[in-house]
């Protein structure tokens, strides 16, 4: 009887155990800063370039492509790791009590988003328009966007461009990589005058090659550029598409904390104050046109110049 109850038992502590193990694991992982994703980032780059180093440059070079053309992931990574570095390591806007005096004046409350005398209760502050307390950093950032896990650092007024210049670059390293790649799977193909042959099937009858049969021949002949295009091509369209988002909100000056936000309002949620069948219509008071709204991207706004322009 003793055993039939500790079979039941143990399995179910286990299973609570082994569940906040986890839970509590992911919570470090997500919720406190941690080098980890920048040790992943790092590794990724490294193994995609020594792929491309190993096997691809070589080959590339003996069909006799471009020197320059080879080189352009060298650069593009190059650029990129710098603005990494700056993005990373730089002071995102972090709001103190020497500067919230002067963040204060910068922008607007707007009335709707951000509300004059809100005080963030972590940091017992007046939160300035357009700031947010990032939970992870434990701090209140000026012109908040988000926290980047792959950064290990708030993106903020101060950091915005490197991160935008980062992401760019960053896409723009995967699209040459797997355009150079593709020039040089496809030059094979022409080379061994693949699409004009046939093959057997198992009941010995001929057929032309079709796409699928010369996608499995390239993966046997050169399984580890296969994996690595179809790698880099997946990254491309997930940078390519998060790329063109971080552009149209610099482009109408919003961050992506703003942009979420502002989904929520008027849809459900009602100011107190007004009848109960209107609702909240939230206007981006911060878009200036796209060429001011670039600049202030790179050229962070200060109480000064916002007290000039008034």
């Amino acid at each position: 009887m003793s055993c039939q109850v500790l079979s039941l038992v143990i399995p179910t502590q286990l299973q609570r155990v082994a569940h906040r193990v986890a839970h509590g694991a992911l919570h470090r992982l997500f919720h406190t800063r941690s080098c980890l994703f920048v040790v992943l980032h790092i590794a990724l780059q490294a193994a995609v370039f020594g792929e491309y180093t190993w096997e691809v440059f070589g080959y590339c070079w003996e069909l006799q492509f471009p020197l320059l053309l080879l080189l352009l992931p060298y650069l593009l990574l190059a650029g990129n790791m710098g603005c990494f570095l700056l993005c990373s390591r730089a002071n995102p806007g972090i709001i103190t009590k020497s500067n919230h005096a002067s963040l204060v004046k910068v922008y607007a409350y707007d009335g709707v988003m951000f509300q004059r005398g809100t005080v963030c209760p972590t940091c017992t502050m007046e939160k300035p328009a357009r700031s947010k307390h990032c939970s992870v950093c434990g701090t209140c950032v000026h012109r908040f966007d988000h926290h980047c896990v792959w950064l290990n650092n708030c993106v903020g007024a101060s950091n915005a461009a490197w991160f935008l210049l980062y992401l760019l670059s960053l896409t723009a390293t995967a699209t040459a990589l797997a355009a150079i790649t593709l020039s040089f799977l496809s030059h094979v193909v022409q080379l061994s005058n693949l699409l004009h042959s046939t093959y057997l099937d198992a009941q010995g009858q001929e057929h032309p090659v079709e796409i699928p049969f010369l996608v499995q021949h390239l993966f046997l002949t050169f399984p580890r550029i296969v994996f690595m295009l179809g790698f880099v091509i997946l990254l491309t369209l997930v940078l390519g598409g998060y790329s063109a988002f971080s552009l149209y909100l610099a482009f109408t000056n919003q961050t992506t904390n703003e942009w979420c936000k502002s989904r929520r309002f008027g849809v459900s949620h009602h100011v107190s104050s007004q009848p109960p069948d209107r609702q909240v219509v939230y206007k981006n008071i911060y878009s200036k046109g796209i060429w001011r709204n670039l600049k202030e991207i790179f050229r962070p706004p200060t109480a000064l110049e916002r007290k000039k322009k008034t």
